[in-house]
């Protein structure tokens, strides 16, 4: 069918017309998308400060009115690339953990930025809390904020996305390190017989932020990080009283106790267990106890953070608390495996708060002596403390480890989350130093119902303590 020639005139001009509508079409909606796609490929840099020292704060949650977070990592940065806000005046809601700006009048705490591609923008925190935090120790993305701004790109991921409770040994010129259940990308169910790892004695170079700790993990034949206590019986295993023993000859040996677990959170059997220096792993050496009617409860064994100490004959113990000591014996390996050497002992339940007076439960910590202060010291969690149940973190000193202990300073708090089973870490930094490094789990568990930390989730977080600080003061008298 043939059209008449005004037909044809009129498709060429509607033709015409079509394509610069199409045009006009992509520039009104396709070139903003590439422009926020182009902005979104080019982050803006969002720094976080403590105010006074200029460093770096890992763990700090920035977070908007449209409830998008951001979460610091251990250089202190976040790579912000929401496209809706570049360009805008944006609020942010801070979320510190011991770290905070102050509040307006309408009791929001949080700052106003306007967040462009490639700019940086600093916040300022105020420390409210004595110890000071240098960064997350285990988990994924140690950098990745960092690592999407082209930063700390020669940072090694190890596999390892979360892990709980960490132990600690000196053992044949390493510091050996072990975790209890341990989180991993390919399923929600990881590892649950303990993973572990090796670094040197002193493993950083430096006691500021950013924290760089590198863990070399045992891993099974593919790399990735594997279990080391696969003990007899179902259930998670969980190891404790991790400690390196000689034994008659001089040899050393890196000892354990374990203890098999059954849902919820119920201990069914204890037992002894020894590493096997050729296949990297824990091998049985014996039960020690099974939950029975006759036998409801284990009897007194090693459990806890082991330590050396001598007596004022010169006979060296090894004793065993969490975190002040319930047991001790000689520090031997034929003595630890004798249940006729252990003796128990009885630890103090609970300490004077320095600042008011009031009794301050004890929970899960551990004690280090210190020669800097020439005392024992401990760090320890309290028992249903306000205002996080089981988030807030005590020091005291003693004269010797079974005490008396003195009275306690609030040095960590924290907000509806959970900080527990901490260790002190004094083989981290050279003697008399008045530097006190220790670590603790991170976690919403035995919290009421907090949205969980991205990737700071169920991981161990380090923290320092500057012992002359005159905050301290009232733990360090007589």
């Amino acid at each position: 069918m043939l059209l008449p020639v005004s037909w044809h005139s009129r498709i060429a001009v509607d033709s015409v017309s079509i394509r610069s509508s199409t045009r006009a079409l992509v520039a009104l909606l396709v070139l903003p998308l590439l422009a926020a796609i182009s902005a979104q490929a080019s982050p803006c840099r969002i720094e976080v400060r403590e105010k006074g020292t200029g460093w770096p704060v890992p763990l700090v949650e920035l977070r908007t009115t449209h409830q998008v977070r951001f979460v610091t990592d251990n250089a202190g940065v976040i790579a912000f690339d929401l496209p809706e806000l570049m360009g805008r005046e944006t609020w942010f809601e801070i979320i510190g953990q011991g770290y905070e700006v102050p509040r307006d009048g309408f009791g929001n705490s949080g700052v106003r930025l306007t967040p462009e591609p490639d700019k940086t923008l600093r916040i300022e925190v105020n420390r409210t809390i004595i110890g000071r935090r240098l960064g997350r120790l285990t988990g994924g993305g140690l950098f990745a904020e960092s690592q999407k701004l082209g930063e700390n790109l020669d940072w090694r991921e190890s596999g390892v996305l979360g892990c709980d409770s960490v132990q600690n040994a000196v053992h044949r010129g390493k510091l050996f390190w072990l975790w209890g259940d341990t989180t991993l990308a390919r399923y929600p169910l990881g590892i649950f017989d303990g993973t572990s790892a090796t670094s040197a004695l002193q493993p950083l170079k430096t006691f500021e932020p950013p924290l760089r700790l590198e863990l070399n993990y045992f891993t099974d034949d593919k790399g990735a990080p594997r279990g080391i206590a696969k003990m007899p019986g179902a259930g998670p295993t969980w190891i404790t009283a991790y400690v390196s023993l000689p034994d008659k000859t001089g040899e050393p040996h890196l000892v354990a106790s374990y203890m098999k677990v059954k849902p919820p959170l119920e201990a069914y059997q204890w037992g002894l267990c020894v590493w096997n220096d050729a296949t990297a792993s824990f091998e049985q050496l014996r039960l020690l106890w099974s939950k029975s009617d006759k036998s409801p409860k284990p009897p007194p064994l090693p459990e806890g953070h082991p330590c050396f100490w001598k007596d004022s004959a010169g006979k060296e113990w090894v004793l065993f608390g969490n975190p002040l000591p319930r047991l001790r014996c000689p520090a031997t390996f034929e003595s630890w495996q004798d249940s006729t050497t252990w003796e128990v002992l009885k630890a103090q339940e609970s300490l004077v708060s320095a600042t008011d007076g009031s009794s301050v439960t004890l929970h899960t910590g551990s004690i280090a002596w210190n020669s800097w202060r020439k005392r024992w010291v401990t760090v320890f969690m309290q028992s249903h403390g306000k205002p996080a149940d089981f988030g807030e973190l005590w020091y005291a000193e003693a004269p010797t480890p079974m005490g008396p202990w003195g009275k306690a300073v609030k040095i960590l708090s924290h907000q509806n989350y959970t900080f527990y089973n901490p260790r002190i870490h004094p083989e981290f930094t050279p003697p008399d130093s008045p530097l006190l490094l220790f670590e603790g789990t991170y976690t919403m568990t035995f919290a009421n119902h907090p949205p969980p930390t991205p990737r700071y989730e169920y991981n161990q977080i380090l923290y320092r303590l500057d012992l002359d600080d005159p905050l301290l003061g009232p733990a360090q008298r007589p």
